[in-house]
């Protein structure tokens, strides 16, 4: 029996988990909040993920027709992020992140900094220019 837990719980760990992302209305996405403080007052408390993985496991046991229905009810979106953040919804919070690769190109678009090279000056060099007369 010892041997079937070790292995129960090494295929929880080998779970491969994708990470995406999407856009939707903020409307919908405040739904979401309002779900997991829903949940948190029944005493479970979840996170986004388990509250979007939750919908397409009762999804998924739709029949054909039913499902159909229901993503026909959800109008399609333009994908893509959006060029401007429209006014916020009460009680929503949205964090959004600069991908990598936008940083990098601000970065590289900023004005190169010249790096000016010091001159190297030997012992003899600086000994001769001590014992050297000033012109004044």
């Amino acid at each position: 029996m010892a041997g079937s837990t070790k292995s129960a719980d090494a295929s929880k760990s080998k779970t491969k988990l994708v990470r995406d992302s999407f856009t939707m209305p903020k409307l919908e996405y405040a739904q979401i909040a309002g779900i997991k403080q829903r949940a948190a007052k029944l005493g479970q408390p979840v996170k986004k993920s388990e509250v979007l993985r939750a919908a397409i496991a009762v999804l998924s046991r739709y029949a054909d027709k039913d499902l159909l229905a229901a993503l026909a009810a959800v109008p399609s979106l333009k994908t893509g992020r959006p060029k401007a953040e429209p006014k916020s919804v009460p009680g929503a919070v949205v964090e959004v992140k600069k991908p990598a690769a936008v940083a990098k190109k601000a970065a590289a678009k900023k004005a190169p900094v010249k790096k000016v090279a010091a001159k190297k000056v030997t012992a003899k060099k600086a000994a001769s220019k001590a014992a050297a007369p000033s012109k004044a």
